[in-house]
């Protein structure tokens, strides 16, 4: 382990959306920690423009079905954590492969939480005709996510959020 990878986000049908490079940090039972940094200007739907310098924290879970993006500006600010809904990434020799299943969930600066893209994982569930173990996972995903990040679980407890308001 060590060095760079080559983090690719598939589609479930199996083609590439996106692929990143990143500097693996370290591995704790079925966790790995990796670092990125964005090279250049990204306008995102739900997150508005990434500065070129955005470090991205990643945390993957050999055996869950998610993981999580903790975003810094350029100047180190925390900026956000991102939580892509996917099937458990398959690490390879020099990168790191997940299926995303659409829905991720967002907690701002505030600790106010947002859940995206429900209608494009609809729409994938229809197209790619998902398994009734991947609807149940994807449900148990989420309502895991919410959970950890009300009680503010790791990695949630790495940015000084507030308490969410009941």
């Amino acid at each position: 382990m060590g060095g760079l990878y080559t983090v690719i986000s598939l589609d479930y049908g199996g083609d590439v959306r996106r692929t990143w490079p990143c500097r693996f940090v370290k591995k704790a039972g079925s966790l790995l920690v990796l670092q990125g940094e964005f090279d250049r200007e990204i306008i995102h739907p739900h997150l508005g423009c990434i500065k070129p310098g955005t470090v991205s924290i990643e945390y993957f879970w050999l055996d869950r079905w998610y993981n999580i993006f903790r975003f810094h500006e350029p100047d180190g600010a925390f900026r956000n954590f991102y939580c892509n809904v996917a099937m458990p990434p398959v690490l390879r020799e020099a990168s790191l492969e997940f299926v995303d299943l659409d829905i991720d969930l967002i907690v701002d600066l505030k600790g106010k939480v947002s859940v995206h893209d429900e209608d494009e994982y609809c729409e994938n569930a229809a197209r790619f005709r998902y398994a009734p173990d991947i609807e149940t996972a994807v449900k148990t995903s989420v309502n895991e996510l919410a959970a950890m990040i009300n009680r503010r679980d790791f990695p949630f407890d790495q940015a000084n959020l507030p308490q969410p308001s009941v």
